[in-house]
């Protein structure tokens, strides 16, 4: 058996989000059923109905932007037969373009909270582990950078967590993408493949993480939605001040989900020139363009 990586991104579009995170959840592969299961269970109970059939999907700003949490708290919190009733119209009433109620709205609201709450619960029930990497928001290399085939420091950081946790679980990994445009991740395999097959290290963890990434539509994939999920309360609602990653949060996220966030990260031993530390699955690189060991 294997672990997957489901990854996906948060922040690239350089708009409004404080940093630039990808990252994913792991889970083994005797788990993967049985939680996709689940989360299409609890996205039923939440909704009434499963968000595609209305053209959406479960995503970390489908569920959680400060619009959905103010919906959520205008009313007092409806039982969960009321809540999927109106939610199921809320949609309903989308779909054909017409104004929500009030209700509609609260329920609809209180809908996405539910299912973000499930979702954290069932990746801890499902043994998931949590990696990400974040960078500050539109940083650029320096100049001049003529290193563009190198794979940049985030995502060797990134690699270097999740076969820490292969090597400690003595399993093989793979790596499973949410596609974006074709040409982006050509460019993406190939500096994968460069850094697998040219770098000591890579090499090294080539024994553990196969390196030939899975590309998958996100809107078919449960796990991927859920690691969006994951990476954008990492974005929004997660800090190393320590490091230097301390952009303000929005409270009601890192309050709520700060704490599954810590519990679901990767912690384990790393090791570095024949030295042995600490090593934590969401990391922060200030500089990812330039020599330096974090």
């Amino acid at each position: 058996m294997s672990y997957l990586l489901f990854m996906d991104e948060s922040g690239h579009d350089h708009r409004s989000m404080p940093y630039e995170v990808r990252g994913g959840i792991a889970l083994h592969a005797g788990r993967l059923w049985p939680f996709i299961q689940d989360v299409r269970a609890h996205e039923q109970a939440a909704f009434g109905a499963a968000l595609h059939q209305y053209g959406s999907e479960i995503k970390g700003h489908t569920l959680l932007d400060k619009d959905r949490i103010a919906w959520a708290a205008q009313q007092e919190w409806l039982d969960d037969e009321a809540r999927r009733r109106h939610a199921l119209s809320f949609l309903n009433r989308a779909a054909r373009k017409e104004t929500p109620t009030r209700i509609e709205f609260t329920a609809y609201g209180q809908a996405c909270l539910t299912l973000a709450r499930d979702l954290f619960r069932l990746l801890h029930d499902h043994e998931a582990t949590l990696f990400a990497s974040a960078i500050p928001r539109g940083v650029l290399p320096p100049a001049p950078h003529d290193r563009s085939d190198l794979l940049r420091k985030d995502h060797v950081f990134l690699l270097e967590r999740y076969s820490y946790l292969l090597e400690e679980k003595q399993e093989h990994g793979l790596l499973v993408m949410d596609e974006t445009e074709k040409r982006a991740d050509r460019q993406f395999m190939a500096l994968l493949r460069r850094y697998f097959t040219r770098t000591v290290t890579g090499r090294h963890r080539s024994h553990w993480v196969v390196p030939a990434p899975l590309f998958v539509s996100s809107d078919l994939s449960y796990p991927v939605q859920a690691a969006d999920v994951c990476i954008y309360c990492v974005n929004v609602g997660f800090r190393i001040p320590s490091r230097g990653m301390n952009a303000p949060v929005r409270a009601e996220i890192a309050d709520e989900f700060g704490p599954s966030l810590l519990r679901l990260q990767f912690k384990g031993e790393g090791y570095r020139d024949g030295a042995v530390f600490a090593s934590y699955g969401i990391v922060f690189v200030p500089d990812p363009y330039t020599a330096r060991a974090t």
